[in-house]
C-alpha cells in the first residue's frame, strides 16, 4: 500500500505529473483525468478515465432521478424546479414568458469555502 504525505493526506504523485496549474486557467476532464492516473502507480490511464468518466455518470444520473448528491468536505448538488415566469428582456424591456424548468443548484461546503478563502479548516484545529 502507498505511504501517504501527512501534510496533503494524498498519495504520492508520478514524476511527470505537474504539482500545481496555471493560475486562472480552467480544470478540464482531461486534466482531471491526468490527475486520477498521476495518483497512482497502477493504475492506467484507461482506467483512470473510465474511473472518472463513471463516476461524472452516477452523479449525473442520480440529479436525473431527482436525488441530491452529496460530497464531504466539497459541497451538495442538488434539482431544484422552477416555476414558469412572466420575464423582461433587459434591452428592450419586453415580456416574455420563461417555462417551468429543473435547474441545478450547487451549495459549498464549509470546508472547501474555507480552503477557497486561505483558511483553516475548524475540524482540523481540533
Amino acid at each position: 500500500m502507498e505511504s501517504y504525505a501527512p501534510e496533503t493526506n494524498l498519495p504520492p504523485r508520478r514524476a511527470n505529473m505537474p504539482e500545481k496549474r496555471e493560475s486562472g486557467s480552467t480544470l478540464t476532464r482531461a486534466a482531471l483525468r491526468e490527475s486520477v492516473y498521476g495518483c497512482s502507480t497502477r493504475l492506467s490511464r484507461a482506467e483512470a478515465r473510465k474511473i472518472l468518466d463513471e463516476t461524472f455518470e452516477e452523479i449525473c444520473q442520480a440529479l436525473v432521478r431527482g436525488e441530491s448528491v452529496n460530497l464531504r468536505s466539497f459541497g451538495s448538488f442538488k434539482v431544484r424546479s422552477k416555476r414558469e415566469r412572466v420575464g423582461r428582456n433587459p434591452r428592450t424591456g419586453v415580456e416574455a414568458r420563461i417555462s417551468s424548468r429543473k435547474v441545478v443548484t450547487f451549495k459549498a461546503s464549509p470546508v472547501l469555502v474555507a480552503v477557497v478563502n486561505g483558511e483553516t479548516d475548524s475540524d482540523e484545529e481540533a
